[in-house]
């Protein structure tokens, strides 16, 4: 079966009646040719019962659970390209050309949403709340309106209608993000996200680099941090800033005295030509697996990451390209399952983070010895039903244990993407088990598209990132100081297709250093091949270091390993060629840490038990426990550690917007603690 055919197949959840007469018969027991039912000598009643039971057996054939038909040999997800064992694409395709798209009227991102268009019409496309409020909706055809205007708009304060126009957009989650962008790609300019833990410096190079006039930010805070930059003399090219909510008319002579002029979002949209031609042009787009297997007019994806990023990006866009809605939550983290719930969304992109943050909950939850054996014993069941390719959230384990789990995130979930970072294996298994859903997990950057790896339909185990997407080709490549050989299914990974990016913008040699001469992108990852043609990531190459006695040492992966352990939430991995030995910092989950204290008998607050020297060696202990177990050697253990009661996030610049560390500014931070510990006597 090929990709088109399987996909189209996904959409009728009817069985072949051929099969199921088939199958029926098999339960029967063959009988004699000579046998007839006058030969019979039955009771009324034994007729009634003989009834009875067919009537069972054929409504348990009917609705029977069945398993997901996978679109390929499970055992077989990739295939290895002219013979090079190391390089693979995807079984879906029936050849070594790659698919570059899948529909032939939807090449752009400006395409996609036409395409969603045409489908949906009137219907809702982009979905916004207040407090205590439902969502409201604004449709495909206003949303299309909108971005007409706000484009024609640009054009009448300057803009070139040309893919060498950037247009800045400096502001959090709302529908007008996705106006603005569309208005943008109506007129074949190029959106440029700007954020502020960038910092200021970061934020002044974009702006030059890209030639940027024009910034469209949500809040006047923001706007204030552009001109003080413009104050600053540093960004010649800044003109106009465009806000979405209303400014106070101090911003709008600060803006006047440098020379940026100042407009409110319906400003630029009164009075532009709205019969401007529309410009569309290939410069920008995305090949995406389109989410199938029901009506995607009935589907709904919530929005927590920042559009700013490709993960985040295009999920979106491919509910955009089959007329299904985005809701967007309020961009209060505090207010984001009330959201869910009032949402309830059918398909729900996430990073690892947040489901591990799921699984904690519910086990922190069960706190009766009796009831957590039901539960593990439920999600047995459930994962035994997994394993034979069913996946349900209408079982009697559901009824009885997981209903309440499944609706605190709406209860209509069908499909959980999850990618940005590695997840546990154990936590993957168990979602998959209690939320009666798909989760699928993917794996790539944003210099390609975010994607070149998805999980295939119908394979529900974990430890891997499934096989390559049909849009890419997947190799690995030898690092000889790691010992890891391609001819050994090991080594970095190296990506090529259609949705591998050209280049960074006006910098030949970081270009250089990713792209090879091939074409390849070499990410920094190091992977290996399962038999079953999967791909696991099992190190990184970028971020390695050598401890003193020479041995080489990817923090990464030690801390991946560390976040299993019951107390931790994060932790920062250190070395220093000139140690022996590894130390690191350690943010307790303040979830469970106070009670997982008080049961070895250490009664505090959460920042007192940081502090107490007893609690650290208990932490480090149970760190050691998991390392050993996870077949990590001596010299990749910590052997000391500091405890530290605040959260590594985005905004106290310990984390990057996609939450990986922010490794050189966590060592500046955290310098005076990993001093005291190297200055302790060697260990």
């Amino acid at each position: 079966m090929q990709f088109p055919e399987w996909l189209r197949s996904l959409r009728f959840s009817g069985g072949d009646s051929k099969s199921e007469m088939d199958n029926l018969k098999t339960l029967l027991p063959s009988l004699p040719s000579s046998f007839s039912l006058s030969s019979l000598s039955l009771s009324p009643s034994s007729i009634i019962g003989l009834g009875a039971l067919a009537s069972l057996t054929t409504y348990w054939l009917v609705t029977r659970p069945r398993p997901i038909q996978p679109p390929c040999d499970l055992q077989a997800q990739s295939i290895s390209v002219q013979g090079d064992q190391s390089c693979r694409r995807s079984a879906l395709l029936k050849d070594d050309n790659l698919l570059e798209f899948y529909y032939e009227d939807a090449k752009t991102v400006y395409d996609m949403f036409q395409r969603g268009l045409r489908i949906a019409g009137n219907g809702p496309c982009l979905g916004f709340r207040k407090p205590g409020e439902p969502y409201q909706w604004i449709s495909y055809t206003e949303v299309a309106e909108r971005a007409q205007v706000l484009g024609s708009g640009l054009l009448a304060k300057g803009c070139k209608p040309n893919p060498q126009q950037y247009v800045g957009i400096f502001a959090q989650n709302r529908p007008e993000w996705v106006i603005t962008e569309m208005a943008c790609y109506t007129f074949s300019m190029a959106l440029v996200p700007l954020y502020d833990t960038l910092g200021l410096e970061a934020m002044v190079h974009i702006l030059n680099l890209a030639e940027i006039s024009m910034v469209i930010c949500d809040k006047e805070d923001k706007a204030e941090s552009l001109l003080k930059i413009k104050e600053k003399g540093v960004t010649t090219t800044l003109s106009c800033l465009v806000l979405f909510n209303p400014f106070s008319a101090a911003l709008l002579e600060r803006g006047r005295k440098c020379g940026v002029e100042i407009l409110q979002l319906s400003q630029i949209m009164v009075g532009s030509n709205i019969n401007a031609t529309p410009m569309t042009q290939i410069f920008f787009f995305f090949r995406l697996l389109p989410i199938r297997g029901h009506r995607c007019g009935s589907s709904v994806s919530i929005l927590l990451c920042p559009l700013r990023l490709p993960l985040s990006h295009q999920p979106p866009v491919s509910m955009f390209c089959h007329g299904a809605s985005v809701g967007f939550y309020q961009g209060d983290i505090s207010l984001l399952m009330d959201d869910i719930k009032t949402l309830k969304p059918t398909f729900f992109p996430v990073v690892p983070r947040l489901l591990n943050r799921i699984y904690d909950k519910i086990l922190g939850s069960v706190t009766s010895p009796l009831r957590r054996v039901i539960l593990h014993y439920a999600v047995r069941r459930k994962q035994a039903e997994l394993s034979s390719g069913v996946v349900r959230n209408n079982s009697l384990w559901d009824r009885l244990i997981f209903n309440k789990i499944q609706a605190s995130l709406g209860g209509n979930l069908r499909f959980i993407l999850t990618a940005s970072a590695p997840i546990s294996p154990t936590v993957l298994s168990f979602l998959r088990a209690t939320l009666g859903c798909l989760i699928f997990e993917g794996y790539g950057q944003t210099e390609c598209t975010a994607g070149c790896t998805f999980s295939m339909p119908g394979d529900w185990s974990a430890g891997h990132v499934g096989a390559p997407l049909p849009c890419a080709m997947v190799k690995l490549t030898d690092i000889p100081d790691m010992n890891y050989y391609a001819k050994n299914g090991e080594g970095e990974i190296c990506i090529r297709g259609h949705s591998v990016f050209r280049g960074y913008l006006k910098d030949e040699e970081r270009t250089g250093e990713a792209l090879d001469a091939d074409g390849w992108l070499h990410t920094g990852d190091v992977g290996q091949w399962l038999p079953n043609g999967t791909l696991r990531i099992v190190d990184r190459k970028k971020h390695i270091f050598k401890l003193s006695q020479g041995e080489y040492i990817a923090p990464e992966k030690i801390e991946n390993v560390y976040t299993r352990c019951v107390p931790v939430l994060q932790v920062f991995v250190h070395g220093d060629s000139l140690q022996s030995y590894l130390i690191g910092v350690v943010v307790p989950d303040p979830e469970v840490f106070v009670n997982w204290a008080k049961e070895r008998g250490v009664v505090g607050s959460y920042e007192e038990l940081c502090q107490n020297p007893d609690v650290k060696k208990a932490v480090l202990e149970d760190m050691t426990a998991v390392a050993k177990e996870a077949g990590l050697k001596s010299f990749e253990q910590v052997k000391d550690l500091y405890l530290h009661p605040e959260m590594f996030s985005v905004s106290n610049g310990l984390l990057t917007p996609t939450l990986k560390s922010k490794r050189v500014d966590l060592r500046r931070v955290f310098s005076e603690q990993i001093a005291q510990m190297y200055s302790k006597s060697s260990i």
